[in-house]
């Protein structure tokens, strides 16, 4: 009797302790978890639901633990000890049942059973006409390489380095970009281990890689002061963590490497939203552009992106998207019973560089998946700009198997095609790779008879090969194909040895210019001179784009503009009077 007072005062001051402790153990997990796995604190991510789950579990354990045993110390029944847990978890139950069912009819409410016509919808495609939406690619500008042989060619020339190989390694995450004109892959170089990173952190990393797409030339870039942001940063400076501490209601996708015109590095964040109920319809909102460098973040609208960034959309969304709106073109009961008019993307992407800017290419195919494409799909990764071009014929894959049967003695191994505008056909363009990674040879495919195969160890050569396959077969003649004629007198030549043939660039009087000449099929080329008059039959350039090069089919030459008199046709005046004043000899 003299005890239960003193422990009635003191009780209370022991829940409130107890409940104190309960509350700094659930904060300081929780702020751990999210140093860790970097929950976005947003309805729309499952991510988020996860969290709160783990911190309502962590706080009801902790109150079992610092409050539960000592009742069940006390000989309390069973019921009381329920009683008593309710007493205590009550708030943290009611937060936690009120999220599910938040999850439980955001999910209901997003399914496309429900919204089928606000999937559809998500992706907007136009129809575009092939050749004219699509110029001829001048095959120095073709990329050869596909992701994996360019990874292999960064690596390597790491390799090469010998005051970067021993603390630093390539990164094997590289993107396509269309850099000053080009198409290549850029990739940051990464910590080799954690010492290394602890030795070099101060400094950042000095370099990133640029492999060339087309030419397969790897550039180690090295930078006046290192980039301080990456994936291989362990702690504050990773660039996920550096990203989600400054928008920490922000959904990203995976941020991408990218470099401007001036070769200024960045990481590009696309700002992810769900557009249709709380969890369906993922879009991209805007990005993030982070200097990888100085770490200093600038968020963009989709429509003030500047117009260098090529990464924004990716395949994996825009073909989701797609495949919405196909398989949902006649509402949902249709995508499951009937499935008229329903078509899907197919297995696998490709880049193709337009306009300085990056387009995804994905084949489309009917919803029983055969060996046959509809057509295909080109989408701006930049700002989801996507069109569809009917070009009935055969699937990539179909493609890949016909152009390894044209090799199969060698054994080389078909990337993913490459869609490209050849002579007005669509065609695959297929780099063949040994087992090393290293393209060997090249493939060229019609996408509308992919029995027409043509290969080369050459772009150049394997093109010719294709265009008079496509001649003889009748699928084009000369007079199809889209050619310009131009007159002038030559003012500069100049020449120049690609893929192991000639080529001569001839500018005229008046023109800026150059039109490149195949030796190999204008002998005509080597002879000329400044100052001939020729005739140039040429590829014109892209609708509203200016070219300081185009290819040259053909070159007639006109006669001479200023004819040179030779000097050994007519002797001179003195020498004929030297001739005939000339002694006899003596006798």
């Amino acid at each position: 009797m003299e005890q239960q007072p003193a422990r009635n005062a003191r009780g209370p001051k022991s829940r409130a302790g107890k409940l104190a402790t309960c509350l700094l153990v659930t904060a300081i997990i929780g702020l751990i978890y999210f140093y860790v796995a970097l929950p976005p604190l947003n309805l729309q991510s499952g991510d988020f639901y996860v969290f709160i789950a783990i911190l309502c579990a962590v706080y009801v354990l902790c109150a079992l633990v610092t409050s539960g045993m000592d009742v069940m110390q006390n000989g309390v029944s069973p019921r009381d000890y329920i009683r008593f847990i309710k007493s205590r978890c009550l708030p943290v139950g009611i937060l936690f049942l009120a999220l599910i069912i938040v999850a439980v009819v955001g999910g209901l409410i997003s399914l496309p059973i429900f919204r089928a016509g606000a999937y559809r919808d998500l992706l907007t495609v136009e129809d575009g006409k092939f050749t004219q939406d699509i110029s001829q690619i001048s095959f120095d500008k073709i990329p050869t390489l596909d992701e994996a042989s360019a990874e292999y060619l960064g690596d390597r020339q790491m390799g090469t380095l010998s005051d970067m190989v021993s603390q630093f390694e390539y990164s094997f995450d590289s993107t396509q970009i269309n850099y000053q004109g080009r198409p290549v892959r850029v990739a940051p170089i990464a910590y080799a281990d954690l010492i290394k990173w602890f030795t070099n952190r101060g400094e950042g990393l000095p370099a990133y890689v640029i492999v060339d797409m087309v030419t397969q030339e790897a550039t180690v870039v090295r930078l006046e002061e290192g980039m301080k942001y990456s994936f291989s940063e362990p702690l504050n400076r990773n660039i996920e963590r550096h990203l989600r501490f400054h928008y920490p209601t922000y959904i990203f996708g995976t941020p991408q490497f990218e470099i401007n015109e001036e070769g200024h590095p960045y990481w590009i964040a696309p700002r992810i939203v769900k557009t249709i109920g709380l969890f369906g319809g993922a879009d991209i909102q805007g990005a993030v552009l982070v200097d990888a460098i100085t770490g200093e973040c600038v968020y963009y609208e989709l429509a003030d992106i500047p117009t260098w960034v090529d990464n924004v959309f990716t395949p994996d969304l825009i073909m989701e998207q797609y495949d919405y709106h196909g398989t949902l073109v006649n509402g949902f009961i249709n995508s499951v019973f009937g499935q008229r008019d329903v078509t899907i993307t197919t297995d696998g992407s490709n880049y193709i560089a337009l306009n300085d800017d990056v387009y995804m290419y994905t084949g489309v195919t009917s919803a029983n998946a055969d060996q046959s494409n509809l057509g295909f799909l080109l989408s701006n990764q930049r700002t989801k700009e996507t069109k569809f071009y009917s070009a009935p014929g055969a699937t990539e894959a179909a493609a890949k198997v016909s152009a390894q049967g044209e090799v199969q003695d060698l054994g080389y191994i078909a990337t993913f095609p490459l869609l490209l505008n050849i002579d007005g056909q669509p065609t695959y363009f297929i780099p063949l790779k040994d087992q090393g990674n290293l393209v060997k040879m090249y493939a060229m495919v019609n996408v509308a008879q992919y029995q027409l195969v043509a290969t080369g160890t050459t772009v150049s050569q394997c093109e010719q090969e294709y265009i008079r396959l496509l001649r003889e077969g009748g699928i084009t003649t000369e007079e199809e194909l889209p050619r310009n004629e131009v007159s002038g007198v030559i003012s500069d030549i100049r020449s120049a040895v690609m893929d192991g043939n000639s080529y001569y660039f001839i500018q005229l009087e008046g023109d800026l210019t150059y039109y490149s000449i195949s030796a190999a099929q204008n002998p005509l080329a080597v002879i000329l001179n400044v100052g001939d008059r020729v005739t140039i039959q040429h590829t014109p350039a892209a609708e509203g784009e200016t070219s300081s090069i185009l290819d040259g089919s053909s070159i007639t030459l006109d006669g001479a503009a200023q004819p040179a008199p030779s000097p050994t046709v007519t002797p001179s005046p003195q020498e004929e009077e030297t001739t005939v004043e000339s002694p006899a000899p003596a006798e």
